[in-house]
């Protein structure tokens, strides 16, 4: 089949998210001016580069995370494992501003170094981040999406020991998991190598 976005699939469900999949999922906290803990995960989320350091995530419309992001400057990106998949779907819950996920998840704050938004101290590792850009896209038209892009550099890495071995970070055992579409997730379970390949010399 060939479909124009613009003018419907004819599906019963969108597939734009499953086809652009898997998605790592960017769990993220922020704390407000007042000291309210925010903990929302987000399938829009990736690194951009790694010198520096910056990630981003993508907010569909101006929630609390993006917007208290964009007030405080500062973020921290948990990586949700396979064994935090349960809890870090609880904290998607549509609770009121100002209602903690990490209590209604059961998930425990630790604190963070560089950045004041605390992190989830049950996670693998996590990324203290400082805001350095916020994007608005826009449609081919000019008109404004309505997602916000909210980029930040990391300044802090956090990694649980228990995840390294031989000096890797050890994907498998943490079960990093990521977002396909519908209701479906995936969890790592098997890695495989390949070398790239160089011109002349294969």
């Amino acid at each position: 089949m060939f479909y124009e976005p613009s003018k419907g699939h004819g599906l019963p469900h969108d597939p734009s998210k499953a086809i652009v999949a898997p998605r790592p999922i960017g769990w993220i906290s922020t704390i407000d001016g007042e000291g309210k803990v925010n903990l929302a995960p987000y399938s829009f989320f990736n690194a951009l580069s790694t010198r520096p350091f910056i990630v981003w995530f993508s907010s569909e419309g101006e929630k609390d995370t993006a917007a208290i992001a964009a007030q405080t400057g500062e973020f921290v990106a948990n990586l949700v494992s396979r064994e935090l998949a349960e809890k870090m779907n609880r904290t998607a819950v549509d609770a009121p501003r100002g209602v903690s996920e990490f209590g209604y998840a059961g998930l425990t704050m630790a604190p963070s170094r560089l950045v004041a938004p605390p992190r989830v101290a049950e996670a693998p590792a996590a990324l203290e981040c400082k805001v350095t850009e916020i994007l608005r896209p826009r449609a081919l038209d000019g008109s404004e999406t309505g997602a916000v892009v909210v980029a930040g550099e990391v300044v802090g890495v956090h990694i649980d020991d228990d995840f390294l071995r031989g000096g890797l970070f050890d994907i498998v055992k943490a079960g990093n998991v990521g977002r396909l579409g519908y209701m479906d997730y995936a969890s790592v379970n098997e890695i495989f190598s390949m070398r790239r390949p160089r011109w002349g010399r294969d």
